[in-house]
């Protein structure tokens, strides 16, 4: 699995962070554990597949928000206790 994080400029509000939460989710649907941040100005998520850069930037910016940058990093899923 994936932990994505997408720096992105332009979420003001709750409804925006709503906004990039519910693209995010469209655009791809296997995507879980999705939240967005206006103050840190990123949105993260899990995926078990790659994700489109391409396509994720054209998504965000259709919404009217600027996409800055993409970065993956491995996720491992925590058991019961963190082990």
């Amino acid at each position: 699995m994936n932990r994505v994080t997408v720096k992105i400029d332009g979420m003001m509000c709750g409804m925006c962070e709503a906004h990039i939460c519910d693209t995010i989710r469209r655009e791809f649907p296997d995507a879980k554990k999705v939240s967005a941040s206006r103050k840190n100005k990123e949105a993260v998520f899990v995926t078990e597949k790659p994700v489109d850069e391409a396509a994720l930037k054209k998504a965000i910016e259709t919404m009217g928000y600027t996409f800055v940058s993409c970065s993956s990093e491995e996720y491992k899923k925590r058991g019961f206790f963190g082990r």
